[in-house]
């Protein structure tokens, strides 16, 4: 096998989960010699805007992938859910590895549950599906963008005016966080996850045949039909981070896969969700998007877009 260049975003997440990849590859194959290019995106280079009002597709993934089209690294690991649902002509997903833990994880100062909250509590989050859930579960509470790293955010926590903050587990877990400074993981009854949370995206050039084959044998053929399904759902209904939208698929012992797609307003006032079953992915995406586009959805979707 030729050496491996490996292109990833320059944050300490980033880094460290492509590293614990290149552990699973090297398990594989011992001899491999694997080097990381950090990569500077353009969601990188924006730290004091949100996300969602500078265009969010691909924020994180563009640079990275042109580094793909120009030969100038071999394959890029992405956390799936910054990947837009459609990837370029010429590269593709080779490998969809072990998912992490797919939740949002809560962190209150001294630990005070999210049900306890006292009114006008601030929440700290940059993420619109997470602000119109809490907004619907708990009206009066405020909501807070807050940018930056694991560490920033956990800092700003301290020394701002935040009461909690939610954070992605699988970056919590990713960068050895221990469980004690969560006080609790929220499951999918509380919020919805995002499309692809949790889980790697492994980019490469549709043409490496050698390449994929090395990726094949770490490839989770059950998460990847999970992530299916919900980046179908994501591609059908046109979202993006300028729209609260959600969605999780569990993946059972006999073949049936589960999947919740979830559209709110961003005050969380408006909430359309449908739970769909079957074998398969792209089949149950879609049957979910039929659903809530029948209940209305797409309009909020459609507003949102064209404000930006």
């Amino acid at each position: 096998m030729r050496k491996l260049i490996v292109g990833s975003r320059r944050s300490k997440l980033a880094i460290t989960q492509s590293q614990q990849f290149i552990e699973k590859l090297k398990a594989v194959d011992p001899e491999l010699d694997i080097e990381i290019k950090e990569i500077v995106t353009k969601g990188d280079r924006i730290v004091d805007k949100q996300l969602s009002k500078v265009g969010g597709k691909g924020l994180f993934v563009k640079e990275i992938q042109n580094e793909l089209f120009d030969h100038g690294i071999d394959m890029a690991i992405h956390s799936l859910k910054d990947v837009p649902s459609v990837i370029p002509e010429g590269l593709t997903l080779g490998c969809i590895p072990d998912r992490e833990n797919p939740y949002d994880a809560y962190i209150a100062k001294n630990h005070v549950p999210l049900h306890e909250l006292p009114d006008n509590s601030i929440v700290g989050t940059s993420s619109l599906r997470r602000g119109a859930q809490i907004l619907a579960k708990y009206p009066k509470l405020q909501i807070k963008w807050i940018r930056g790293n694991i560490d920033t955010r956990l800092s700003k926590l301290e020394t701002e005016d935040f009461d909690a903050i939610l954070l992605a587990a699988a970056g919590l877990k990713r960068m050895g966080w221990s469980d004690d400074i969560v006080t609790t993981y929220l499951d999918k009854e509380t919020l919805i996850p995002a499309i692809g949370q949790g889980a790697l995206g492994i980019e490469c050039r549709a043409d490496d045949e050698e390449l994929l084959a090395l990726l094949k044998q770490v490839h989770n053929e059950d998460v990847a039909d999970c992530v299916t399904a919900e980046r179908t759902f994501l591609e059908r209904m046109n979202g993006s981070c300028q729209v609260p939208i959600g969605g999780y698929a569990t993946k059972s012992s006999d073949g049936t896969i589960e999947f919740t797609g979830l559209i709110m307003s961003p005050d969380g006032k408006e909430r359309y969700e449908h739970t769909e079953r079957g074998e398969n992915p792209i089949e149950i995406g879609e049957k979910v998007t039929e659903v809530l586009n029948a209940q209305g959805a797409y309009e909020i979707i459609k507003a949102l877009n064209e404000e930006q």
